[in-house]
Formats: C-alpha cells, structure tokens, sequence
C-alpha cells in the first residue's frame, strides 16, 4: 500500500464508488437518506480533477471543488477496514497543502447534523463550526479551516 495521494484516474472510478459506498452506507438508516456522496457522479467528478485517491488499492479518497476564496471538500471517504490507519489524517493534510498550494486561505465542508463522529473529528484537525442549516433533506453542520 502506498502512503502517496494522488489525481483519480478513469481506471479508478469502480474504487471511488465502492469506497463511497463503504464509508457512507452505514449513516442511511441513521439519517434518513441516502449520503449525497453515494448519489455523486464519480466519473464525471473523476474527468474534472475533483477527486484524489490513495492506496493501492484505493482505501481512501477526497472530493475537492476549487472555490473563488476557499477549497471545498466536498467529501472524505476511507474504507472501513482501513479505519484507525492513518489514511484520514492523511487525506486532511493533503486537502490543506492543495488548498494552499492553490493560494485559497480556507477549507469548508460539512457533514450531516446526525453524523456525530464528523462533529468530533473535524475540530481536531482544526476546522471551526460556521453554522447549522437546512438544506432539502439535509440537516448539514458547517466548517471551515483557516490556513495560516
């Protein structure tokens, strides 16, 4: 397994999907919907650069939108059985050098009101909570990171 985060290729989309699938499944029940994530075009996301994965194979992987003043991190999947490795964190430090490699001076995000294990990873690794807020079906909690 390699520790390198790199550009999602064509070949990788069947992972991406797969990995998604894994990661955000479980929080159906719990939430009421299914994770938009899951309903993500992963091939397209793919074509456009938006998606960065790790792993041979891929165990974990990022989806980035490129803003006017911030990067946003769309979604953070990591295989279940990768849980605890490292990979998470590993994603996150590479979100933050894209973003600064970009010269964008924050990350956003947000995760569903329900995924409470989000709600205690996030501020960990730096990022505030901005707001709480409807959207459709989801009950989204807010963040952002201010890069130094």
């Amino acid at each position: 397994m390699t520790d390198e985060v790199r550009a999602a290729v064509p070949a990788d989309v069947p992972a991406v999907k797969t990995v998604t699938d894994l990661a955000y499944g479980p929080y159906i029940a719990r939430i009421g919907v299914v994770p938009q994530p899951m309903e993500a075009d992963h091939t397209a996301d793919v074509a456009a650069g938006r998606v960065f994965v790790t792993g041979d194979p891929v165990i974990g992987l990022v989806v980035l939108e490129e803003r006017a003043d911030h990067l946003f991190l769309d979604s953070v999947a990591v295989h279940p059985d990768a849980h605890g490795t490292g990979v998470g964190r590993r994603l996150l430090h590479f979100v933050d050098a894209r973003a600064r490699a970009l010269g964008l001076p924050e990350v956003r995000l947000y995760t569903h009101a329900l995924m409470r294990e989000n709600q205690e990873i996030y501020p960990r690794y730096g990022y505030e909570l901005v707001e709480r807020r409807v959207d459709g079906p989801y009950d989204r909690v807010h963040y952002r990171k201010r890069l130094g």
